[in-house]
């Protein structure tokens, strides 16, 4: 019995698995699944993190431009810090001892207070050796969506008929962990990560829960 039902959960984990990856599948997840790999490309030792938020703000703010849901000019929307309403927090962290690990503001490195750099948890220079995590995300947060249409100066970048459809989703988050080398960065996140890899991989899960769902049916 007690392995049925550790099988049983680990069915609704697969389940959720294909949930999650059913929204990858619209632009929206997309523009994470590519902004991941984007990051990952820019980083190097001695690159500053609060300017790899910046760019990945600004990667945001284009693919939602492009998808429909903003309109207008992208510098435009930066100076009005656009981008903190759909991805209100940090851009990564740093990995040790700790999940969350100790070490990003030591004395000299000061928190910037703007929105969404605020929320980062180092500002520090990235050195060869440090471990980090890449975690972009779009969110749909209903209180920030509201602040964002109710503010004519960033309400006139918002496609209000296109982000409806978006609304009360929530959001989602793609994680990739990394070690900064003298040249660029070691990936240690061993998943699906290109577009690719992931319909593949939702493939062979929705091909694995149909004969789950076959055995079942036997069982009744």
């Amino acid at each position: 019995m007690e392995g049925c039902v550790q099988q049983a959960a680990a069915w609704v984990l697969a389940d959720l698995v294909l949930q999650v990856g059913s929204w990858l599948l619209s632009a929206a997840g997309w523009i994470l699944a590519d902004l991941v790999l984007q990051v990952g490309s820019w980083l190097v030792s001695g690159v500053s993190w609060p300017d790899m938020h910046r760019l990945a703000d600004r990667v945001h703010l284009e693919e939602l431009t492009r998808i429909g849901i903003l309109k207008g000019n992208v510098d435009d929307m930066v100076k009005v810090h656009l981008g903190a309403i759909f991805m209100p927090h940090g851009l990564g962290h740093l990995l040790g001892i700790d999940v969350h690990d100790v070490g990003g503001y030591p004395e000299g490195v000061e928190r910037i207070d703007e929105p969404g750099l605020r929320s980062l948890r180092t500002a520090r220079r990235l050195q060869q050796g440090m471990v980090l995590t890449i975690e972009p995300g779009i969110y749909f947060i209903e209180h920030l969506l509201e602040q964002a249409l109710q503010d004519p100066a960033q309400s006139c970048f918002i496609n209000s008929s296109v982000l409806q459809r978006f609304r009360g989703f929530g959001g989602v988050r793609i994680e990739d962990d990394i070690a900064v080398t003298a040249t660029g960065m070691e990936l240690l996140t061993c998943v699906p990560r290109t577009v690719e890899e992931i319909e593949a991989f939702m493939a062979e899960g929705q091909s694995r829960a149909k004969s789950f769902d076959c055995l079942s049916g036997q069982k009744q």
